[in-house]
């Protein structure tokens, strides 16, 4: 039976998520329509996406520039009204920080369905999105492939079934140079990714494992498991991206090509699966799938955003401001590699925790945390 067509609004259309995103779009013809774009500053790539998908609202920050460019004749607005525009099913939040909390709240408020890539709305305010989709009617559906992995094991099953969630890591660029190099790594080392085709601050964060401490309270938020239940494993291959384990002993697990272009696609057409050009995976010319403890000396930040979890409140936000100013200084040369888990763990121990956990309360936390950093990195 043909299903109708699916009218989605991405945010971030022009960075990783959201042009991995269009490249599902193009693959299904007749399934997926674009009726919602924005992007920050590349106006230039934001122009070619308009003039291809057709949407009926764009934000942008700079609505001058794209104005200014040609055949960009279209409605202008904020996040928040691309995210809850009436002709929009679906929204791919694919934008960095804070800046996809507040669309993402006012979206799920009015019945939509949210597909949640940047981990941070989820860390900063998890309980207040899932209380809002409660209340609103709407639904957030995971797009990290370790919680599209989950979510597809727990299909049919009963949370309370579950005795611990296990998520895979690679490990990052970094997982085999030996710990006394790590203080000279240059970005250019650290963004050479051996899997996966991310964004610059994401592989950053791969490479300390920050991204999984993330993953860990995203995950917790998402699927109400207890972060004592919730292990983390190296896997090298990057090919199976998580797995549950029942209480009877059984194990579940989600395998694919490290591309995000599959989980991207299950969000956009649950609970129908779509046939995808991606190159499948030759499990016999890999031969094996390797599996290991994680070196907590290797991966500070890992154990700073585990920390931050079990504190709860608003301590996961501050800190994930913290690192997103980190990894900027890193990127831009101002700070060493070895000085993110540093202004972490100094971030950590300032941090005054509180238990509200309303908009402005996240945003407070977000706002000290980036103020702490910016300090912190003007020091050095």
């Amino acid at each position: 039976m043909d299903r109708p067509l699916t009218r989605v609004a991405i945010l971030g259309s022009t960075g990783s998520i959201g042009c991995q995103t269009l490249d599902v779009v193009r693959a299904h013809p007749g399934r997926f329509k674009v009726v919602g774009l924005s992007a920050w500053n590349n106006t230039d790539l934001l122009a070619q996406q308009i003039s291809e998908f057709s949407p009926s609202i764009v934000a942008c920050a700079n609505p001058d520039a794209l104005r200014s460019v040609s055949g960009t004749n279209v409605a202008l607005g904020s996040l928040t009204d691309v995210a809850c525009a009436d002709d929009v099913d679906i929204i791919m939040s694919g934008v960095v920080g804070k800046d996809g909390l507040e669309p993402a709240m006012q979206a799920l408020l009015r019945g939509k369905t949210v597909a949640i890539a940047n981990k941070e709305a989820m860390v900063m305010a998890g309980g207040l999105l899932q209380e809002v989709a409660r209340k609103g009617g709407g639904s957030i559906r995971a797009v990290d492939s370790e919680h599209s992995a989950i979510w597809q094991c727990l299909a049919g099953e009963d949370v309370a079934s579950v005795r611990r969630l296990v998520i895979t890591a690679s490990g990052g660029a970094l997982r085999d140079l030996p710990l006394a190099e790590l203080e000279a790594i240059t970005p250019e080392r650290a963004l050479a990714h051996p899997n996966w085709s991310m964004g610059r601050r994401i592989t950053i964060d791969s490479a300390t494992l920050f991204n999984k401490g993330l993953e860990v309270i995203e995950a917790h938020w998402l699927f109400d498991i207890p972060y004592d239940r919730i292990d983390i494993l190296m896997h090298r291959e990057s090919i199976i991206h998580s797995m549950v384990e029942f209480v009877d002993g059984s194990f579940k697990a989600q395998l694919s090509a490290p591309d995000m272009r599959q989980p991207i696609q299950y969000a956009l057409s649950y609970p129908e699966r779509l046939p995808t050009p991606l190159k499948p995976v030759d499990f016999a010319a890999m031969g094996s799938l390797r599996f290991e403890p994680l070196d907590m000396e290797r991966y500070p930040c890992l154990g700073y955003a585990l920390a931050a979890g079990h504190r709860g409140g608003t301590v996961p936000a501050a800190l994930a401001a913290a690192d997103e100013e980190a990894v900027r200084a890193f990127l831009t040369g101002h700070l060493r590699f070895l000085d993110i888990p540093r202004l972490l763990s100094d971030t950590l121990e300032k941090c005054v925790s509180t238990d509200e956990t309303s908009l402005d309360a996240v945003f407070a936390a977000d706002a000290w945390g980036r103020d702490f950093a910016t300090a912190w990195i003007e020091a050095q």
